[in-house]
């Protein structure tokens, strides 16, 4: 028994001996390991100190107390914590830790910059809260350059290291303020903010109850205010590894595009001005956003600002460099609803504004505007941008940078290609008064195909009304005839084949309300590429080798005879019988010598006169070129004796109810 009692109190003595060593031991290594990351710091010229660091190994609990920290780069930072505790702390191998837990108190972040702007920013996190955490038990080397964006890459590649299953901040509150030729200071504050699936540098999500902010700005003696609050925002499948990727310069051949977010949600979102003028957006939603490292040059573009003021050829320049931050960036789908307000006018609704990018180029989409105007509503269904390229639309500004240098026509037509098209549908505008309204149940304009700076293929879509003005002296035979209001369809399209050399305008449609209908095709053929040119000498070259095609025209009558005829006998003081015999007495008399030159054209006179005489008739009129016919030669026919244009082609004319 005795030997037994003997070997207990041995092995416990032992033990116990062995705990306080162990103890010693990871207190010592924590330390040296703490020590060595901000030996990293201070060898860069910075400051960095922490108080006492103890280990409970029965719970496995490491705390570090009193964490300071300030670097030496511009902008300076400046870290303070209170205490850190990890519970549930372990090694999994000489390289990686583990912790149930792990806790922060009493953060506080203080960034500031004294030149070229003063600027001072600071945020305080009362509490941080991690759970499931493992990491690498040795900080990387810190990188030799001292630059902030090389810092902050530096950090986002030390975070892509860590796992946990959440992080979760109760608060946030921060300041900021910036002096320079714009004063600004603003407070914000963040609530409830939970982070989950912490992981390889990705973040599976991270949501936000709410931040709310407020803002004075300074400019020129005029102080303004803004205040705004924006709730349940949202972010799923954040990749900071993309974050990082551009801010390397290592990556500045990389031409991929990198996924940063699969979604982002957010609202609803209140704004409030100076006025106590207040906005409202319903919600947000951001889909598939994703960075080109190649086009996305933030060090550069940082660095640029460095100049003031900059020169117009630096100011070019720069605008080149923010052009690329579109080509840079991808999103899928931009959506944001419901926003409304309050105008002295009345209230103002936007239903949805959407837009997507993709290499510098996407559409852009208002739908649902509804307005009040001094003189009444207005209303739009729907106004799109289609394929507008933001990249080039940045670079052709460039070229008015420099008032005294304007850019040449040429340069200047490149806005054509800043614009595939555009879309107009459900306009609802008042008309002077307010008590009539212009309706524009659509208009949709698209254009392409370009050769240089001009388009080769047109095509527009129109359906809209107007009310007759009987003050307009254009619009009054209309208001006389009981006409109250001009409605117009057209379908118009031009087009041009590189490979036929041809060219068709077309108007398969031209309806003017209830009184005419048209359809038209006119050709060229033989159209070179070099005839679309701002050159006068080039385009001249080119225009002598085009040559006319075939003329179509097709007129129904839905009214406009008899609206004609009823203004020649007001205007003449006569029946209408009587108008209508004078208006085709006319055409065959003043048909006359066309007839002479070109027995061919009686036939066109004949149909004119039954279109005259006998309402609602369609006029079919066809123009068929008599071998090869010179456009140039054609014009100067047209301009010194029409009759000797006219018998160039082969006239067709027929008529029909």
């Amino acid at each position: 028994m005795k030997k037994i009692l003997l070997g207990l109190v041995a092995a416990l003595v032992i033990a116990v001996g062995g705990f306080f060593g162990f103890q010693f031991y990871v207190q010592q290594k924590i330390t040296s390991e703490i020590d060595t990351a901000f030996d990293q710091i201070r060898s860069a010229g910075g400051k960095a100190s922490h108080g006492k660091v103890s280990f409970d190994p029965l719970k496995r609990v490491v705390t570090i107390a009193g964490i300071e920290g300030e670097s030496a780069s511009q902008p300076s930072l400046h870290v303070k914590i209170a205490n850190i505790t990890a519970s549930g702390a372990s090694q999994a191998d000489a390289t990686h830790f583990t912790a149930d837990t792990i806790e922060v108190a009493g953060v506080e972040v203080e960034a500031a910059m004294a030149a070229p702007a003063e600027f001072h920013l600071a945020y305080k996190m009362p509490a941080i809260t991690l759970k499931d955490v493992s990491g690498p038990a040795i900080m990387q080397q810190r990188p030799a350059s001292s630059s902030a964006l090389d810092l902050y890459r530096f950090a986002l590649e030390q975070f892509a290291g860590i796992s946990a299953a959440s992080m979760s901040l109760p608060s946030l509150a921060g300041t900021f303020e910036l002096n320079s030729t714009v004063k600004i200071s603003a407070d914000f504050s963040y609530s409830d903010l939970s982070i989950e699936g912490i992981k390889d540098g990705k973040v599976a999500v991270m949501k936000l109850a709410s931040v709310a902010y407020n803002a004075n700005t300074q400019q020129a003696g005029k102080n303004d205010k803004l205040s705004g609050r924006i709730e349940k925002l949202a972010s799923y499948d954040i990749d900071l590894r993309t974050m990082a990727a551009i801010l390397d310069p290592q990556n500045a051949g990389d031409d991929r595009y990198h996924s940063a977010y699969r979604q982002v949600t957010a609202g609803p979102y209140a704004i409030t001005t100076a006025q106590n003028q207040q906005v409202r957006i319903e919600s947000l939603t951001v889909d598939d956003v994703a960075l080109r490292p190649s086009r996305l040059q933030i060090p550069a573009l940082l660095a640029f600002f460095q100049n003031r003021p900059p020169t117009p050829e630096q100011t070019r320049e720069m605008i080149e460099k923010i052009a690329g931050l579109y080509e840079g960036l991808h999103v899928g789908n931009y959506e944001l609803r419901g926003m409304s307000t309050e105008t002295p006018q009345g209230p103002f609704k936007m239903s949805a504004i959407r837009f997507n990018l993709d290499g510098g180029r996407g559409d852009l989409v208002l739908e649902g505007l509804d307005a009040t105007t001094p003189n009444g509503p207005f209303k739009v269904g729907r106004f799109a941008l289609k394929s507008l390229n933001a990249a080039n639309l940045m670079r052709v500004s460039a070229l008015f940078a420099n008032p005294a240098q304007r850019p040449p026509p040429e340069q200047a037509l490149q806005l054509f290609q800043v614009l595939e098209g555009a879309e107009v549908k459900g306009v609802v505008a008042p008309l002077k008064d307010g008590k009539k309204t212009v309706k524009i149940d659509t208009i949709n304009l698209n254009w392409g195909q370009f050769v240089g700076p001009i388009p080769t293929k047109a095509h527009l879509d129109a359906s809209l009304a107007s009310p007759v003005d009987p003050t307009n002296p254009a619009m009054q035979p209309l208001a006389i005839a009981g006409v109250d209001t001009m409605a117009l369809d057209a379908n118009l399209s031009a087009a041009w084949d590189e490979t036929s050399g041809g060219f068709v305008l077309d108007a398969a449609n031209f309806e003017v309300g209830s009184l005419l209908k048209a359809s038209a095709r006119v050709a060229l053929t033989k159209v070179p590429r070099g005839a679309f040119t701002l050159d006068p000498q080039q385009a001249t070259v080119a225009a002598a080798q085009i040559e006319a095609g075939a003329l179509e025209l097709t007129l129904r009558d839905l009214g406009a005879v008899d609206l004609f005829v009823a203004q020649y006998a007001r205007t003449h003081g006569m029946s209408r019988d009587a108008a209508r015999s004078a208006i085709v007495d006319g055409i065959r008399t003043g048909s006359e010598k066309a007839v002479t030159a070109n027995p061919d054209t009686q036939a066109a006179v004949d149909a004119l006169v039954r279109f005259v005489e006998t309402p609602r008739q369609t006029l079919v009129v066809k123009l068929t070129p008599l071998g090869h016919v010179p456009v140039m030669q054609l014009g100067q026919f047209v301009n010194s004796d029409p009759l000797l244009a006219l018998a160039q082609f082969r006239i067709e004319v027929s008529t029909g109810l």
